[in-house]
């Protein structure tokens, strides 16, 4: 395949899961656009711009790819760059479950379909919740996360119990 693919996502915090699907999308494309979500109705443990950053650090060395924020919707997104395809990484069925009908939506309003990546074995079990939720309970997350993640996840989580907010 090639043309410009959009990998899109919250990465709250970004994975190694996360970053293996770009490094084979990638593979694939000539292009990979990363589409961290931006919702402002909802609360993210790190900002949007922390996202980013954290997301844009970990591909730094994938030439070919590149991090943007999505304030709106994909469709619209993928029309701005020229997208081929949406990748989505998938650790088993309940993720397809999930994203199925988002993918028929994303093709009704923009054309492009949807291509799945089956995640690593070794990498399945990483999700961005139980991420945030070890770290929260004081486990280890530095091998779940790229370099710098996990500093950022815990100062995030300190500023919330600082504020008492238990998210």
């Amino acid at each position: 395949m090639a043309g410009v693919a959009v990998c899109p996502g919250s990465f709250d915090p970004v994975t190694l899961g996360h970053v293996d699907i770009v490094r084979r999308a990638r593979t694939m494309f000539d292009e990979v656009v990363v589409a961290v979500g931006v919702n402002a109705a909802k609360t993210p443990l790190l900002d949007d711009e922390t996202r980013v950053a954290l997301f844009a650090a970990a591909v730094e060395d994938m030439p070919g790819v590149r991090v943007v924020a999505m304030p709106g919707l994909l469709a619209d997104l993928c029309r701005e760059v020229g997208a081929t395809s949406i990748v989505k990484g998938l650790r088993g069925g309940a993720d397809f479950d999930a994203e199925h009908p988002m993918a028929l939506m994303n093709r009704h309003l923009s054309g492009v379909d949807t291509v799945f990546l089956v995640g690593a074995a070794s990498l399945s079990h990483i999700a961005s919740s139980m991420v945030r939720d070890v770290a929260k309970h004081g486990g280890t997350i530095d091998d779940l996360v790229p370099d710098g993640v996990a500093d950022a996840v815990h100062a995030a989580l300190e500023v919330r119990r600082n504020k008492g907010e238990s998210r």
